[in-house]
């Protein structure tokens, strides 16, 4: 756990979306003592998804998230209340946890704590500093869903290329990330 438990300790972590390639990923800077709901909610935005579904944080062998008592009863596994949880009481210098988002589609992020430091003077948190390609569009079934909507795109013919062609509203570029409009995304969460 990270021993200084206020807001000058920045915690800077490494999001790579599993199962997809090439990778998908954003190295971001937050503050240690935020909660890990509000961790999801910059996960979200930095991700370029839409916060339309569940999530659950899987931390040394603890769930967190919005606990359901049904679903405790029927699967058996407890989930801790994000909102009640501080990053910073849960992982470490080189930690490396799990993030899921959207259970139907099952998107599994890996979050490396990449380290822990001091705040910059003047510098503001959260940021993202770097990160690679589009994220995939919501509900479009996962890695597996989306790695077969990439492979339709490449070929006009396909009898599915124009129904994912306008779902996507147009060309989808998988290479393309803006580091301005990702950071952008924070007028809202903030």
């Amino acid at each position: 756990m990270i021993k200084k438990k206020d807001d000058t300790l920045i915690c800077q972590l490494k999001i790579t979306l599993k199962n997809i390639e090439p990778p998908i990923w954003r190295r971001i800077q937050v503050h240690g003592d935020i909660t890990l709901f509000r961790l999801h909610e910059y996960i979200q935005g930095f991700m370029g998804w839409e916060n339309y579904h569940m999530h659950e944080f899987r931390i040394k062998g603890q769930r967190y998230g919005k606990p359901d008592p049904d679903g405790e009863a029927l699967f058996g596994a407890k989930t801790n209340k994000d909102k009640g949880f501080k990053v910073c009481d849960l992982v470490s210098d080189g930690d490396v946890f799990e993030y899921v988002y959207d259970f139907g589609d099952d998107w599994r992020h890996e979050i490396e704590v990449e380290k822990v430091m001091e705040a910059e003077a003047g510098a503001v948190y959260p940021t993202c500093l770097a990160g690679e390609r589009a994220c995939p569009e919501e509900d479009c079934g996962g890695p597996w869903g989306y790695q077969e909507m990439l492979e339709i795109l490449k070929e006009p013919e396909h009898e599915d290329y124009e129904h994912y062609f306008e779902w996507l509203g147009g060309e989808f570029d998988l290479e393309e990330f803006d580091l301005d409009e990702v950071n952008g995304h924070f007028d809202k969460v903030q």
